[in-house]
């Protein structure tokens, strides 16, 4: 896990040097995740432009948008796929990913009402399995998968609001198709708690206040960073389900094991 040397836009990293077997690893600087590029600084604009980033993928959906539309890196061609989580919960992803937009001394007190409201447990419980097997979602995500097998030259970069949970999904997605094992996966998706990590202790320590438990931390861990347990629960059910990531990726997800060789070969060193 290599995080980009940028100061102003958040949770960027690079897929490169993960092990993916035989002795392989995924090559540098071609497959990137991050937050949003709406707030990047022209010297990191400049970075960007220096790896040769011939395609962005947006997975925010048009709301997430108003104010803060990516900057544009030259010569890169921008691919929106909204990915929306509704559906099979009760509340939608996008209601978690509002907190994020408020002043901040409303903040404190959204993450502290949410941590002991019902729906949002549920919204917090049920979001990755919701965006792994939620139908719409797996149609979204197989139209991300497409993108990349499509996109011979250059580099990726993908990335949602935080860059943590729709991009941490389709960091996974990538990396299985790439044959780096699961231990691999999860430390690549747990690594975004390494950014939010401050804020994440600092609301937990306001609901622990109120007589918060585990059900309640684990709200402000998924609502704040990435919650690492409720990403592994998901992926042992996509286990359960289908056999294995790579079974899953070329069966909701529409791969074939041409797409999956093609990009072993493009990615893998």
């Amino acid at each position: 896990m290599q995080f980009l040397p940028v100061k102003s836009i958040v949770n960027a990293r690079d897929l490169g040097g993960y092990p993916a077997g035989d002795s392989r690893k995924v090559k540098d600087k071609l497959l990137l995740r991050s937050a949003h590029l709406a707030d990047a600084s022209h010297a990191d604009m400049a970075y960007l432009e220096g790896l040769h980033i011939t395609k962005v993928i947006d997975f925010r959906k048009a709301e997430e948008l108003a104010g803060v539309t990516d900057r544009i890196i030259p010569g890169a061609s921008y691919v929106s796929i909204p990915i929306d989580a509704s559906g099979s919960v009760s509340a939608t992803a996008a209601e978690k990913e509002k907190f994020t937009k408020r002043k901040k001394f409303e903040v404190k007190k959204l993450i502290v009402w949410a941590a002991f409201n019902k729906k949002a447990q549920k919204v917090a419980q049920d979001l990755y399995r919701t965006l792994l097997f939620y139908p719409e979602c797996q149609k979204q995500f197989a139209a991300f998968m497409r993108e990349v097998v499509d996109t011979p030259d250059g580099a990726i970069l993908f990335h949602c609001t935080q860059g943590k949970d729709r991009t941490g999904i389709a960091s996974m997605l990538l990396l299985a198709a790439l044959g780096v094992g699961k231990e691999t996966i999860v430390a690549d998706f747990d690594a975004t708690n390494q950014v939010y990590a401050k804020d994440v202790r600092k609301y937990s320590r306001r609901v622990r206040f109120f007589g918060g438990k585990h059900a309640q931390i684990s709200v402000v861990k998924s609502f704040i960073g990435a919650n690492t347990e409720n990403f592994v629960n998901a992926l042992n059910e996509l286990e359960a389900a289908y056999g294995s990531a790579e079974e899953y990726l070329k069966g909701p997800i529409g791969m074939t094991d041409s797409d999956i060789q093609t990009l072993r070969e493009r990615y893998l060193v």
